[in-house]
């Protein structure tokens, strides 16, 4: 069923395309957020395409983007610990790189990545309970047992990076921005 004159079902929100209503039908402006996510899902997928052996089958163009946005959140994570080491204790330090990486994080994979639309307050909370979960484990808890072995902070938290590498990911993909 149709509104009459105006080309949108009332059911459905399709428009309808025939010839003799083209000058009614109401296309909506596609915003510049949601073009800039589409180039960055079609790079992402134009890479992965081009993957040798076979990898092009394994890795997900959203695996891609999520090593790529996250990389560049970890350096951001980086700089904000080693700008904060020796002026606040290391917990703190750790905690104030992380906290910065991980709002960024949620952010750029929400809109670029995910290109999630549900409702942000729901999706936010169990990021936050993802990321609680992972601080604890691997930034906090990797992080601080590889530096009191001995192992410089950079590189304990370079080592407890690939361990959350993997658990946000697989949390992000399957259980916060699920279609």
């Amino acid at each position: 069923m149709h509104r009459r004159g105006t080309g949108i079902s009332l059911f459905d929100n399709r428009t309808d395309t025939c010839r003799w209503q083209r000058d009614e039908v109401r296309i909506e402006p596609e915003t510049a957020a949601a073009r800039l996510a589409a180039r960055f899902h079609q790079a992402c997928a134009a890479v992965v395409a081009r993957l040798p052996f076979g990898l092009n089958t394994v890795v997900a163009p959203t695996f891609l983007g999520f090593a790529f946005i996250n990389g560049g959140t970890f350096a951001v994570d980086l700089l904000v610990l080693t700008l904060l080491h020796g002026v606040v204790p290391l917990p703190v330090a750790i905690t104030g790189g992380y906290a910065v990486a991980f709002g960024l994080s949620y952010v750029l994979n929400r809109a670029l990545n995910f290109r999630s639309h549900a409702a942000v307050v729901p999706q936010l909370a169990v990021y936050v309970a993802a990321v609680v979960i992972n601080y604890l484990a691997f930034i906090l808890g990797v992080s601080s047992v590889l530096t009191a072995v001995g192992v410089e902070y950079h590189l304990a938290r370079i080592l407890a990076g690939a361990g959350e590498a993997a658990f946000m990911y697989s949390a992000m993909k399957w259980v916060i921005f699920r279609r």
